[in-house]
Formats: structure tokens, C-alpha cells, sequence
């Protein structure tokens, strides 16, 4: 916020949310009410209620729903949070340290929309440490709010946060322009699996279904059967499709997200080859055991 005023007066609002998690956010939320009223920033206060499950995931959730509410409201241009290096370095490692694929080793974006919502999102401080940021909101005679979650063991995040600083050796600056370099890369393969969508993907005309002749490498052609998916109203995730492409590619069908894939061999007069050519179609209804 700080620096946000300083580059743009007059021209950013602010938002400061309370999870209902911790009896010391509703005083963290009036901090921030006061320190914006001190400089003239428009501000909004909400509160939501993560759903049940993992408690950060579906507080995240809850969040980002309600800052889209708020900048369409509001009529912004964006939403800008202050994720930094260290943030970034963390998110590359813990999915590293849990297998992730490309789209999840690009770390958070600096430039994306609010899922569900058309809200740009900005997160335009992912070179800058922690530590620079600190001593910014200290200069200004701010004591910075401690979230004592941040340091709980409970937590993923709070447990690598804890050996990252013992691990001197480790550059977060680089580790976080590694993710960025990583973004890049799924940027350009995103780019691809819009081309494989529109060149080699037909919607069929006699039924509801797709024609899909593929022939990218697997990493695209997860992304294809993806939007198939998503276009035949079901949802998977990538390594559902992931494992659908290994079954296809080995011949047999697969199921997911409501939707039969059946693999065959065909000459494509588009391209006037042999290809793969794999078939989707909405999974017949199950019928009932009497």
C-alpha cells in the first residue's frame, strides 16, 4: 500500500480482509483502515468464511473471491497483492517437493486474472525480499503484524519457511527468477495448446463430442484434453489427463470428468498422413440395478 500510493497518489483503493481465523485480524484489518485514512486511500473492510478442507487453500479461496467482488464493485483496473521473493522461492520448492508439472513450477504469476472473475491480478513486488519490504513499512514508523500461522509447524509452508532460513546458501532472488524463467516456458506451451486446439481439435456434427488428432508431445495434448473436457462440461485435472493420454496412447479408452475417450489409427485428409485420432464423447448414462 505504502508503495503503491507513493508511485500512484490518488489513484489505488484498498482492501483488507479477515478470515475469521484469528482473533487478532479484526485489529490487523482496523491498522490498515487507519493507516489509509491517514493518506486519503479509499478503503473497504470485508470479511468471509473459508469452506471446510485444507484451512490456507480455502482461505486463499475465499480471499481472492471476495477481492474480485470488490474491484468489480469498485470498478478497478486490478488487484495487486504484495507477494514477494521469499513467498515465490517457497511456492517453487514445496512443488518441487511435491512432483508438480510445468503450470505449478512457474510459481504464483506476476500477471494473471482472479479465477473465476475477469480481474487482473498484479503481483508487481516478486523481486523485492521480505526483508526490503519490512524495512520500508518500519521507515514509515509502522510496526509490521505478525501472523503466528506463518511460523507454525502445522503448516507446509511454515515448516520449508523454517529450513529456508537456515539454508544460507539458497538465493531466493534466484530462485524466484527460476520460477519466473518457468512461467515463460508455460506460456509459450499454453501458446502451443491454443494452436493444437484450433488445428487438430473438431467438434463433431452428428453428436456431441470432439475429434482430437493428436500428435503434439504429451505435455500439450494434456492441455488439449483438458478444454475438451471443460467443453463437454466435465472437469479433470492434469494428472487425470496425464494418465487418460498414457491409456490412449497405449491404445485402450479412457474416462474422466464425465467424458469416454476412445484412441484409433486414421488417414487425416487435412494433413493427408496416418494419425492418432481420439474420440470424445459424454459418458453414456449408467443404468440403474433393479
Amino acid at each position: 500500500m505504502l508503495l503503491a500510493h507513493d508511485a500512484m497518489p490518488g489513484g489505488i483503493a484498498v482492501c483488507s480482509i479477515d478470515h475469521g481465523l484469528r482473533a487478532e485480524a479484526a485489529g490487523e484489518v482496523a491498522l490498515v483502515e487507519r493507516i489509509a485514512g491517514e493518506r486519503g486511500i479509499p478503503f473497504r473492510a470485508m470479511t468471509v468464511t473459508p469452506g471446510p478442507g485444507n484451512v490456507q487453500a480455502r482461505a486463499r479461496e475465499a480471499r481472492y473471491a471476495a477481492l474480485a467482488r470488490w474491484a468489480q464493485d469498485e470498478r478497478l483496473g486490478a488487484v495487486a497483492t504484495a507477494h514477494h521473493a521469499d513467498d515465490q522461492a517457497e511456492t517453487l520448492l514445496m512443488r518441487l517437493n511435491r512432483a508438480s508439472g510445468l503450470a505449478g513450477l512457474a510459481g504464483v504469476r506476476a500477471h494473471t486474472r482472479i479465477e473465476g472473475s475477469e480481474i487482473t491480478l498484479l503481483r508487481p513486488l516478486l523481486g523485492w525480499r521480505k526483508a526490503e519490504l519490512t524495512a520500508i513499512v518500519t521507515a514509515a514508523g509502522i510496526t509490521p503484524a505478525d501472523d503466528p500461522s506463518n511460523s507454525n509447524p502445522a503448516f507446509d509452508r511454515a515448516r520449508l519457511r523454517g529450513a529456508l532460513s537456515k539454508a544460507d546458501w539458497l538465493d531466493p532472488i534466484a530462485l524466484a527468477t527460476s520460477a519466473a524463467h518457468l512461467a515463460e516456458a508455460w506460456q509459450a506451451l499454453d501458446w502451443y495448446a491454443e494452436l493444437d486446439w484450433h488445428e487438430m481439435v473438431m467438434r463433431d456434427e452428428d453428436a456431441p463430442g470432439f475429434t482430437y488428432c493428436a500428435n503434439v508431445p504429451r505435455i500439450i495434448a494434456i492441455e488439449t484434453i483438458l478444454r475438451i473436457i471443460r467443453e463437454l462440461g466435465g472437469h479433470a485435472s492434469r494428472a487425470e489427463a496425464g494418465r487418460a493420454w498414457d491409456r490412449l496412447w497405449a491404445g485402450e479408452n479412457a474416462s474422466l470428468g464425465g467424458v469416454l475417450a476412445q484412441p484409433g489409427v486414421e488417414r487425416v485428409e487435412k494433413v493427408g498422413v496416418m494419425m492418432r485420432v481420439w474420440r470424445f464423447r459424454p459418458e453414456p448414462a449408467r443404468g440403474s440395478l433393479n
